[in-house]
């Protein structure tokens, strides 16, 4: 992909910036407080500053102006308020801005996009695969903003890659250790849909698609107070009514940011029942699309087999029995689908000697 040149205040972060890159090489670092004069010749030029002063974007200026030419992308890397970043990085004439503790593997999908290259992302510890899935729900899981469809792309993308690779029950092993309740919610769900997408058969596309659904599930909940969120007993029925709100406002934050209608449905009719007795909408039958029976079953599955502060988890067995006896709530064909997937969550039993 040609040169990738760090601009950075710190060498030893951007050693790691660039191993991160995985780029073997092709990767030049410059100390903007240091006396050399920055290399020319860069194909792409990340900065990675602690912090915009006066004096550092002064000196950023200068270095650009000396290796970036017209067509140079240009991603700048902002540590701390990412708004105010976003403004002084914009002014700098950054093609394209990201926080500083992006996961690698989002800013190598970053870096891939720009320079039109394919980077292929270390593959890790299915527990450091689940940590940048979880860096990159943070990312989407913000109240001030709907997430930008590359970064859930990216998320499923993660997801999907681990649960390919180990098995659905260390996945949720994994995640259960989250602090977030709704982080562990969702990432739960979303290696459970990932799961089911492998039992289905269903194409790679359709994959992605399917545990896409499943991060934004819940993205609603951001606008819900966290001292309902992060309440350690059960809800009040008024703190119910307003929890219950959720797919109705997620719904809102992701109208006309350009998601599919698929994944609008997932997000505002995921409680829904074939029965007519979910909501918001009470929607019935073949009103419900496929995918939000899909991704209903994993939720409610998740939910189901999860510690809370005021509920003993379920076991597996208990979990998708449930599920049977929810009869014309769920699509019982999907239902049964599921079967494997549940199984395979469980903890085998250790032989004793």
């Amino acid at each position: 992909m040609g040169r990738t040149l760090i601009l950075t205040d710190d060498l030893a972060r951007a050693e790691r910036l660039a191993r991160n890159l995985g780029a073997d090489g092709d990767v030049a670092l410059h100390d903007l407080y240091g006396g050399a004069a920055p290399p020319a010749g860069a194909a792409l030029v990340i900065s990675d500053v602690s912090a915009l002063t006066s004096e550092s974007v002064r000196r950023l200026r200068e270095a650009l102006a000396t290796v970036r030419g017209p067509a140079t992308p240009f991603l700048a890397l902002v540590h701390g308020n990412l708004g105010r970043g976003e403004i002084q990085a914009t002014a700098l004439g950054a093609t394209r801005v990201l926080s500083a503790s992006v996961a690698a593997a989002m800013l190598m999908n970053a870096v891939a996009t720009m320079t039109g290259g394919r980077i292929a992302a270390p593959a890790g510890t299915l527990r450091a695969q689940a940590g940048e899935a979880r860096d990159a729900f943070a990312l989407m899981f913000r109240a001030d903003s709907a997430p930008a469809p590359a970064i859930v792309d990216t998320g499923a993308a993660l997801v999907n890659r681990a649960v390919r690779e180990a098995k659905i029950r260390d996945w949720l092993r994994v995640v259960a250790s989250f602090d977030d309740v709704t982080h562990r919610h969702c990432l739960s769900v979303a290696g459970l849909a990932a799961a089911f997408a492998g039992t289905l058969g269903l194409k790679d596309s359709d994959s992605r698609h399917l545990v896409k659904g499943a991060l934004l599930h819940d993205i609603g909940k951001a606008k819900i107070s966290l001292a309902i969120l992060n309440k350690p007993a059960p809800l009040t029925p008024d703190e119910r009514l307003e929890m219950d709100r959720h797919p109705a406002l997620g719904h809102d934050m992701l109208r006309g940011e350009s998601y599919d209608p698929l994944i609008l449905s997932v997000v505002r009719s995921h409680h829904e029942f074939l029965d007519g007795s979910g909501y918001p909408d009470g929607l019935r039958g073949r009103d419900i699309p496929d995918l939000v029976r899909l991704i209903t079953i994993c939720d409610i599955f998740a939910a189901l087999i999860e510690a809370r502060p005021y509920k003993a988890p379920k076991s597996v067995h208990e979990a998708y029995a449930i599920l049977e006896r929810m009869g014309p709530k769920l699509d019982a064909d999907l239902v049964r689908a599921f079967g494997p997937v549940a199984v395979a969550c469980e903890t085998p039993v250790r032989a004793t000697a």
